[in-house]
């Protein structure tokens, strides 16, 4: 399973509201700047955001963006939920209310997707902006 553009930029742009979190609204051209993101792309990107109540917009010339929550309140799973929709290896485990396949009882791969189904969710629903800032931080202080 490889993530579309729209993720991991999206991403990017939701730690780049997460550095910058309680510093006041930041201009989209920032943003794009900051992490190399097409402008224009991120517009859209936002907007995405902006209607899954992760990421709250400020009009006029001290304008900008802002995250809804803090950064220790937004998981990467969400971001990516937001941006991507559900993230599963196969249709069979993407919905746990869905309805099972027929060949599910007997379905030699299921257990494999839903291994890896969990795994993850076991990464992406427990990390959270706030965890991949911090990260970033230790990462340039052992340079």
């Amino acid at each position: 399973m490889i993530l579309s553009t729209k993720g991991r930029y999206g991403l990017k742009a939701m730690f780049e509201l997460g550095l910058q979190y309680g510093n006041g609204p930041i201009p989209l051209k920032i943003i794009a700047e900051r992490q190399n993101i097409p402008e224009n792309y991120l517009e859209q990107l936002i907007a995405i955001l902006r209607k899954a109540g992760l990421v709250k917009s400020v009009r006029g010339a001290q304008g900008g963006y802002l995250m809804q929550r803090s950064p220790e309140e937004v998981t990467v799973g969400q971001v990516l939920l937001a941006l991507e929709g559900p993230m599963a290896p196969a249709e069979c485990v993407a919905d746990p209310e869905a309805p099972k396949c027929k060949l599910a009882s007997g379905c030699v791969t299921r257990g494999v997707w839903e291994k890896i189904n969990n795994s993850i969710h076991n990464v992406i629903d427990t990390m959270t902006l706030q965890n991949m800032i911090e990260d970033q931080v230790s990462s340039i202080e052992k340079e």
